[in-house]
């Protein structure tokens, strides 16, 4: 005798595995680039609170010394040692004696000096800069300007 049993598919059919697949790929291609946006404003983010500890620290310093120091190695204190990125920020004293160099100075679109004490930045993710900030490669740095009134990313300076 011989009895009708249903029959149980224990398995997903190909179809089914195929919508799977471009389900998950479709919820890929959408969290990725938020997921590395936010990475990345994050950075952003702790690259300016860095330098603003750094000028705090770099003011400090001035305050005790009357001069600014001549390298952030100077100050001796527990300051970053990298921005997010994995590149040393970069320095330079400007209202020192002797002054620096005028084409070593940090420029803005009009070509005006953006502090007249010291410049503070980072390169940002590509770890490429140009003097002036209009330039393609400073796009992204991470500067102060305005002797401390900006920190921010130099495009939107």
């Amino acid at each position: 005798m011989r009895f009708n049993r249903p029959r149980f598919h224990l398995g997903l059919t190909l179809v089914e595995l195929m919508i799977a697949l471009v389900v998950l790929a479709t919820l890929a291609a959408i969290a990725v680039p938020s997921y590395q946006q936010y990475i990345e404003q994050a950075k952003r983010g702790q690259a300016i609170s860095d330098i603003a500890k750094i000028s705090m620290v770099i003011e400090r310093f001035y305050s005790l010394n009357q001069t600014y120091p001549p390298d952030l190695a100077s100050l001796g204190a527990d300051i970053p040692a990298a921005d997010p990125w994995g590149n040393a920020y970069a320095y330079l004293a400007i209202a020192v004696t002797p002054a620096p160099n005028v084409g070593a100075v940090r420029k803005d679109k009009n070509l005006n000096p953006l502090n007249s004490d010291f410049d503070l930045y980072s390169m940002g993710p590509d770890g490429q800069t140009q003097k002036q900030l209009t330039a393609a490669k400073a796009r992204d740095d991470i500067v102060r300007a305005g002797n401390g009134g900006f920190i921010g990313l130099a495009s939107e300076h």
